[in-house]
């Protein structure tokens, strides 16, 4: 019979401390506990577990492989906690609830500003928690319940929860002014995959669309530099440094200026659809179902109560 867990929250952000510090000293200072309580409550949370959490050195302290994966299980615990607080703090204020939101950077940019103000009008008891994210950490973060409704790139392929069509973009080239491609009407992936590229970061839509393109097409993808945001990519483009693919909403916004040139791109892949996916019904508060209805421009109904 599997022996039964006892332990508290602050055992829990003890251990996540002491993994991001290296040392259970350093950790015990965070969590305000004592040094000698903090080591022994490492211990007796080991012991619960029967494994070994971390690797005792010299000069700190190191995840075991099993560390890292109940590492993963407290910082979901303690999220779960901290949304829990939220939600109450948010009806003690009157409010009808917390509804957390993740998206990636170009629907963030293009579509959240207005859609969240929609939101705000129609549901004025609810508070609208963005979290911008990849488009696949967004998939994560719903699988694993850290988002209550999420926004992401279709290509990426459905998971396993509700979804419905959100909205589409137009992807262009941006080049500096001077570039060989810059006076074209449009171009083409062969276009593309010739010159150095400057994306956004590992995960993105957008990075892992040109990887699947240069794949099939054979050819090496010449990344050149990968940033955090489309303004990062301008100015990098702007200096002659590569060229930068984005939605063209945002490129009119960020790379709008003398220096820069935007470039139709030819091809099904360059015309991107969103979806907008969400915990399933039974699992949303009554204030995500009202704010996936806006945003989704539907109502959803509440199941009736069957009279007895």
């Amino acid at each position: 019979m599997t022996q039964r867990l006892h332990f508290d929250l602050t055992t829990l952000q003890l251990f996540i401390a002491t993994a991001e510090l290296g040392g259970v000293t350093r950790a015990a200072g965070r969590v305000h506990i004592a040094p000698a309580a903090a080591s022994r409550r490492i211990q007796e949370l080991e012991a619960q577990f029967g494994l070994p959490l971390f690797e005792r050195r010299p000069h700190g302290m190191a995840l075991t492989d099993a560390g890292r994966a109940m590492l993963a299980h407290a910082r979901s615990i303690t999220h779960t906690v901290s949304r829990m607080q939220d939600d109450a703090a948010s009806y003690l204020g009157g409010d009808q609830g917390v509804v957390r939101i993740a998206a990636p950077k170009s629907a963030v940019i293009q579509f959240m500003p207005a859609d969240i103000e929609r939101c705000a009008l129609a549901c004025p008891g609810v508070r609208i928690d963005l979290q911008e994210m990849n488009s696949q950490i967004v998939q994560q973060a719903l699988k694993r319940g850290l988002a209550d409704v999420g926004i992401y790139e279709a290509s990426l392929g459905a998971i396993d929860l509700p979804s419905l069509p959100y909205r589409s973009d137009r992807l262009v080239l941006v080049t500096p002014r001077g570039h060989a491609l810059a006076g074209r009407g449009a171009v083409g992936i062969d276009d593309i995959l010739g010159c150095d590229l400057i994306s956004l970061g590992e995960g993105s839509a957008i990075s892992i669309a040109l990887e699947r393109l240069a794949d099939e097409a054979g050819r090496i993808l010449r990344m050149r530099m990968r940033v955090g945001g489309f303004d990062s990519i301008a100015a990098l483009v702007a200096q002659g440094l590569g060229v930068g693919v984005m939605p063209q909403a945002v490129a009119r916004s960020v790379a709008g200026g003398a220096r820069f040139a935007r470039v139709p791109i030819e091809g099904d892949w360059a015309r991107r659809q969103f979806v907008l996916c969400h915990r399933p019904l039974a699992a949303l508060s009554r204030a995500a179902q009202g704010v996936v209805g806006v945003l989704a421009d539907i109502r959803i109904r509440q199941p009736r109560m069957q009279r007895r």
